[in-house]
Formats: C-alpha cells, sequence, structure tokens
C-alpha cells in the first residue's frame, strides 16, 4: 500500500537528462517506485501534463529569524521550495551574548509582536527552537562565522589574538557538531571585513575536518573596484583549508566594471582544472537588496551602532562617512537606482526612489541619502525606533545575469526570507525584493520558457540535485527511489514570477502556476494552496544525512 502515488506526469529527475513520463510512488516520506506502478495508494493525483521535479532547493536564504516567525513560510512554499539554507553572508543569530542579544531585539522588532523570545545561545540549541515548533519546509544550516567574531571579539577592528582565534576555531567546532553542513562569510560586512584571509582559512579548517564546506558573500563585487581578487580570495580559502567553495549571489554590480563578468567566470573554471571545487549560486534579476550601511568605511561600523552615532555626529568624521556613502550610491547605478524597500523612521519613503525623494525635499540625491541614513541610526542607537532601513539597488546588466547563468556550476537563491503578504513580518518588511517571491519560477518561466537560456531539465537541475551535492545532501535532489519524497508538480506552460518592484504591494504577489508541494512526503501545497503541514526539519549532518 503506498501513501500517494502522483500518476502520469511529466518526470524530471534533477539529474539533467530529458523528462520522460511516469509514476511516482511515496511511502513512509520517501519515494519507492518511479515508473508504471501497480497497487493499491491511500490518495492518488492525477498530473498528466504536468512536471513533477523534486523540491526546490534555496541556496542562499536569510530566514534565521523569521522562520521562528512564521513557520508555514508560504512564500517558499508556493515557489515550489522545499528546503532552503541559512544564514549565509555570514550573518547568524547564534552563538549568542547577551549584547548580541540586545542587538537582535532592537533589529528584528517583529520578534515581540510574534511572542518569541530569544531564549538560546549555541547553534545547537537554536537549531533545537527551530524544530520544537515545527516548519513547513526543511532547514540546511550553516555555521555564521560574523556571528561568531562579534561573539568573541565584539566589533573591534584589530586581528584576534592567539585566544581569540582558537575561542572562534572553538566555536566553528561547535556548529558543526551541531550539524551544520558548512561555513558561511560575508566579508563585505563588519565585523567581517576586518579579517584577513588567513584567520578565515584557519576557521575553515575547522569546518573542513567535519565535512562541511565554505560559502562567502566575497569580499567585492564590484562597488570597491576589485570582485576579481575577491574571487581568488574565496578559492585561495577552499584550496588551502581543503574544502570545496561556493560564491554566494554571483555578480558584478558596479556597471563600469560589468565587462569583468567573463573574466570572473574563468578563475572559476581555471580553478575547477586545477582541481578546486567552486560552485556559486545566483538571484535571477538585475537588482541586488542591501542597506546603506553596507555602503559607508568598515571602520565607520567599529564599535558597534552608539559608536556609528557618534561618528556621524561629528563634523569632521561624517563627512568622510558621506563621501563614501555618495561615492557607493554613484558606483552602484545612482540615485535612480536605490529604491526603498523599508524605512522605519517614515514608511512613506517606501517605493520611492533615492532620487525622488530629492526632487521633493529640494536637495541634492546625496544630500537625501546621508540626511535618511544619519537620522535611521541616530533613532536606532537612541532607542527610537527598531528595524533596518533596506533599499532595492538596480545594478547589473541583463547581458551578465544570463551569462552567469548558464554556467554549470550555478545553482539559484532567493537572497531573501521567509514572507507573506498578511503575515507580520510585513508590517517591518512591506515592499520586500520580488525575489523573495518569484526566484524559482522567474527561472522557469522567463528564462526556460520565453528566453531558452536555459533547458527546463537544465534548469531544474540547478535547482535540485546541484545544490544537494553541494550540501551533502545524499538522499534529497533527485525523483530516485530511496530518495525523500520533496517533490514540486507545475504546469510548465504557466508558470511564471507575479511579484514587481512598484506599487510596494506589488513585490508580495505570489507566483503562477506551482500546483502541488510535497516536503518529507507530505503535500504541503495542494492545488496551488497551503495545507498547513508542518512536514519540515533541520537537516542535521550526523543525523539526517
Amino acid at each position: 500500500m503506498f501513501d500517494l502515488v502522483l500518476k502520469d506526469g511529466m518526470v524530471v529527475t534533477g539529474a539533467g537528462n530529458p523528462w520522460f513520463r511516469a509514476d511516482v510512488a511515496i511511502r513512509d516520506g520517501k519515494i519507492v517506485e518511479v515508473g508504471r506502478v501497480y497497487g493499491d495508494a491511500r490518495e492518488v493525483l492525477r498530473v498528466e501534463g504536468l512536471v513533477v521535479a523534486p523540491g526546490f532547493i534555496d541556496m542562499h536564504d536569510h530566514s534565521d529569524l523569521a522562520i521562528l516567525v512564521e513557520r508555514r513560510a508560504e512564500n517558499k512554499v508556493r515557489m515550489g521550495v522545499s528546503t532552503i539554507v541559512f544564514p549565509n553572508c555570514g550573518s547568524g543569530v547564534a552563538p549568542l551574548n547577551d549584547e548580541m542579544r540586545e542587538e537582535l531585539r532592537r533589529r528584528a522588532p517583529y520578534l515581540e509582536e510574534a511572542g518569541i523570545e530569544i531564549d538560546w545561545s549555541t547553534i545547537d540549541e537554536y537549531l533545537n527552537r527551530i524544530e520544537e515548533g515545527g516548519i513547513s519546509v526543511n532547514v540546511a544550516p550553516l555555521v555564521a562565522y560574523g556571528s561568531i567574531r562579534r561573539y568573541v571579539m565584539g566589533m573591534a577592528m584589530r586581528p584576534p589574538t592567539g585566544e581569540e582565534l582558537e575561542a572562534m576555531k572553538m566555536e566553528v567546532e561547535k556548529g558543526m557538531k551541531a550539524g551544520c553542513l558548512g561555513l558561511t562569510t560575508g566579508l563585505r560586512y563588519a565585523p567581517q571585513s576586518y579579517a584577513s584571509t588567513e584567520e578565515i582559512i584557519e576557521l575553515a579548517r575547522v569546518a573542513a575536518r567535519y565535512g562541511g564546506f565554505y560559502t562567502s558573500h566575497i569580499r567585492d563585487e564590484g562597488d570597491l573596484g576589485d570582485p576579481l581578487s575577491a574571487v581568488e580570495e574565496a578559492i585561495r580559502i577552499g584550496e588551502e583549508a581543503g574544502l570545496p567553495v561556493h560564491i554566494s549571489h554571483m555578480k558584478i554590480l558596479s556597471p563600469r566594471l560589468w565587462n569583468l563578468c567573463q573574466r570572473m567566470i574563468e578563475l572559476i573554471e581555471e580553478a575547477r582544472s586545477r582541481g578546486v571545487d567552486v560552485t556559486a549560486d545566483q538571484y535571477p534579476y538585475n537588482a541586488s537588496g542591501t542597506g546603506p550601511g553596507a555602503w559607508i568605511p568598515k571602520w565607520a561600523h567599529e564599535g558597534g551602532v552608539e559608536a556609528l552615532a557618534e561618528r556621524l555626529r561629528d563634523p569632521e568624521t561624517s563627512i568622510r562617512i558621506k563621501r563614501h556613502l555618495i561615492e557607493a550610491m554613484m558606483e552602484r547605478g545612482g540615485p535612480e537606482a536605490v529604491l526603498i524597500s523599508s524605512y522605519p523612521l517614515n514608511p512613506s519613503h517606501v517605493g520611492k526612489t533615492i532620487r525622488e525623494l530629492a526632487d521633493e525635499a529640494g536637495e541634492e540625491p546625496g544630500e537625501t541619502l546621508f540626511r535618511l541614513y544619519r537620522e535611521h541610526v541616530e533613532a536606532v542607537a537612541s532607542g527610537m525606533v527598531r528595524g533596518t532601513f533596506s533599499v532595492v539597488n538596480f545594478n547589473q546588466s541583463e547581458e551578465n545575469v544570463e551569462m552567469i547563468m548558464k554556467q554549470p556550476w550555478i545553482s539559484f537563491g532567493t537572497d531573501g526570507s521567509i514572507h507573506s503578504p498578511d503575515g507580520i513580518l510585513a508590517k517591518y518588511i512591506p515592499s520586500p525584493h520580488p525575489r523573495l517571491y518569484g526566484t524559482f519560477p522567474r527561472i522557469l518561466g522567463r528564462y526556460v520558457r520565453e528566453r531558452n537560456t536555459l533547458r527546463l531539465e537544465e534548469a531544474i537541475r540547478k535547482m535540485t540535485s546541484l545544490p544537494a551535492q553541494r550540501l551533502g545532501l545524499r538522499d534529497r535532489g533527485l525523483i530516485a527511489p530511496g530518495f525523500w519524497a520533496d517533490i514540486v508538480v507545475f504546469d510548465k506552460d504557466e508558470i511564471r514570477d507575479e511579484a514587481e518592484y512598484t506599487p510596494p504591494e506589488a513585490a508580495m504577489r505570489y507566483p503562477s502556476g506551482v500546483i502541488h508541494l510535497l516536503v518529507n512526503g507530505v503535500l504541503t501545497l495542494r492545488d496551488g494552496e497551503h495545507t498547513g503541514a508542518m512536514a519540515g526539519r533541520v537537516l542535521r549532518r550526523f543525523r539526517d544525512i
């Protein structure tokens, strides 16, 4: 007796081979037969004309806190995503000390509204917290270097002492023993940007001992002027530490450096040719999502937000910060390319560009951006407001997006988090980047069906078996007997993203064409509607792999 049979679908296994017509039988959460299935089943879903594929793996997610607030993961489920990978960019929520715990409360006011107590300290305790409440998607956890450095050294802009380095290595080991799959860094952001390459290599060696991989938001993606050296640094870390390398949301975001994209790809190919296992992920949009805090000099962040507020009050120091902020904005496309997605001090700014706000105020755009940023930092430091100042930044070329997408070692990620139009998070992030709602359907609709950038089977390989391979998930990412039944069913002629950048509410439109989603064999999306199922698991190494 089977629990469920998907009858007569167009099976795309995730291995890259052509689709074939078959049934898929499921029992006890796993796929048991693929082909012409005979025998009784508790339920049969007829899926003629629909694609049956492995559930999509979101290789780059930031739902560390969001998953505690909105455990149904509505936007992920409705995109066909069955597994999300976080933390990323080196920024996590464990380990925690009291100072970091207070910072989280300040940065994420929705936790209090949702009744979520930040009652964990270690990575293991945090992963237990996720498991205790039930989740609708699987979570593949990583160790966040930025959190560890802050836990051990605070916001100090200096090399670690020998004792501090050993303490950080111990925390990486604890995280890997807790079941994490690799080490993530965000070398663009303070305090991670204060670290030398050698420091990261030492920590990556610890992850390597436990079979992990190294993933990084590299030190420069183009706005600082040297993205090629940043890619070379990531490759060096993997090569010297002895573990696979994965580059996060690969791109070049300065128009004057767009021509370097081909050379960046060549660097990865050259590393692979000499035996370095390098892969990367991408989101299928020409706009990034960030905050102005990433555009100021790294020394300005030393000591935390209170110290930053003091620097912004100092006339001489503030001029230096302002100059750097404006230069970064111009390098990334100028004021018309910066669209505000959240601004707690004045929500009416959401959905407007810096150019539009400057025109309204009768200011130069650089003055507007600096004024908004300074006022936000001051309000956060004084406790007047909680939340983040974030923007969508149109800074990439469509030609480069497609060039990167075609590489065989590219997988996909949203670089977003769990969200829903009617949830608590929508009050605090009222206009998220459309990638939170559209990434995977956009690839299948725009880049497979409309533009023929990828074959259907190749796109699905990049969404399933390729990320599973990088993560070390040996029984996920394929439609094959013995694999967990993480399965998406979609209409290849109708699947598309519906989320748009403006008006603000348009960013929260669910996609079309995703029909069913199974997570660990449980129907979590049926006929396009969430069933309420909470069949997801935390996929810890040594326990679930």
